[in-house]
């Protein structure tokens, strides 16, 4: 095993894996479908509405494409040389540099989407200074349902014991649900469309972008990283793909994810942009805390927005599971795998969880963090390094 085998998963010893223990096909595209629609969603609405309708379906299927060929790569140069991680692999090609620039580029990704699944979970729970809350509006305002004490109870009670597991595979049967909840709320946001529409209520999206100055024009360029960010699950290839007793079924198992969150990603951005026109904001759950004419209506809104915080919740310790994967061999390369050494691993765990609940309590806003993302670690990641990694 080279030095960055365990660059992004503990991967099983070798006595394990002749066991018997391999992760099935259908936890496979469980997981990589969670890995791919995590806060990512919530921005697709307002991508639609700065490009236009037909520029962005054509862009949210080309990046899907272009994300599954940079997979195909990725897994053809791992089985043609030793290694078995993305890492691994960058390291074969341009050596301690290029494994270095993808732990980096996996911890900058996954700490940052980390936060933004807890601001916006506290979004849905606490609210913000131009919202309340669900907790808020059921219960009245109090210092128990304040964002940083119900954070830290959601990060305790929910968080902590998903991302103590030490195999990808045991959150198989979290992310089932996690996709669950996800096709629940795309469910209720088309349904809520369709009604509204039935009533003549919806709003006419627009099927091209306005350009009326250069501000618009350079605007559009802040919708792409967007995209590229919820399409980018590149970290996660390795450690679920060898789980499988045959990891060549991971690029099986991606398409099928593909299809199924481009379609998920497409259908909530049009529901999205039907429902709430040019008052989309960047995390559409804020639009669905505007009251409703009727008592279902809002408890509708109020189950669209439970219904994705518990998605963000499960989809937590998947990012996490690489996320601390990669700071570990980045820390500590000589050390033997992560899995075997329980101090290190609830050491690294603990300090991650801490670090993003802080830093998802001082800063309040996720647009800014996917412009980032998706413009640097989360390019390269999906598409530069692969890129690379075929011309060298």
């Amino acid at each position: 095993m080279s030095p960055a085998a365990g660059a992004n998963a503990p991967l099983l010893p070798e006595h394990e894996k002749r066991a018997g223990r391999h992760g099935s096909v259908t936890g496979a595209v469980f997981n990589v479908s969670t890995s791919i629609i995590g806060a990512g969603i919530m921005s697709i609405p307002a991508t639609l509405k700065v490009l236009g309708v037909v520029p962005a379906f054509l862009m949210i299927v080309a990046i899907a494409w272009l994300a599954d060929v940079s997979v195909e790569f990725l897994m053809r140069y791992t089985h043609s040389g030793e290694t078995t991680t993305y890492a691994g692999v960058m390291r074969e090609a341009f050596g301690g540099f290029g494994s270095a620039a993808v732990q980096i580029c996996v911890m900058i990704t996954n700490l940052g989407c980390l936060i933004i699944y807890l601001i916006i979970i506290g979004d849905v729970l606490s609210g913000t200074e131009q919202h309340l809350g669900v907790l808020q509006e059921w219960f009245g305002v109090s210092w128990w349902n304040t964002r940083a004490f119900a954070l830290f109870l959601v990060v305790i009670l929910v968080m902590l014991p998903l991302v103590l597991f030490k195999r990808v595979e045991s959150l198989k049967f979290s992310s089932a649900v996690s996709v669950l909840l996800a096709v629940i709320f795309v469910g209720i946001a088309s349904v809520m469309a369709v009604y509204a529409l039935i009533q003549g209520k919806t709003n006419t999206p627009r099927l091209l972008p306005e350009v009326d100055s250069n501000s618009s024009f350079f605007e559009l360029f802040t919708a792409v990283p967007v995209i590229v960010t919820a399409f980018t699950f590149h970290f996660n290839v390795h450690p679920i793909g060898f789980e499988l007793g045959n990891p060549s079924t991971m690029l099986s198992a991606v398409r099928i994810s593909m299809i199924l969150c481009a379609a998920i990603y497409f259908a909530i951005g049009i529901f999205g942009y039907l429902l709430f026109g040019e008052s989309i904001m960047a995390d559409i759950l804020v639009n669905f805390d505007k009251s409703s004419d009727t008592a279902a209506g809002a408890l509708l809104n109020d189950i669209v927005r439970l219904s994705y915080a518990l998605h963000l919740m499960l989809v937590f310790p998947l990012l996490n599971f690489s996320l601390r994967a990669n700071l570990d061999e980045f820390l500590f390369p000589k050390k033997p795998l992560l899995a075997k050494d329980t101090t290190r691993f609830l050491s690294i765990t603990f300090a991650l969880l801490v670090l993003s609940y802080l830093l998802a309590i001082a800063i309040p806003n996720i647009w800014y963090f996917f412009q980032f993302m998706g413009s640097t670690s989360a390019v390269c990641l999906a598409f530069i390094f692969p890129g690379s990694i075929v011309l060298r």
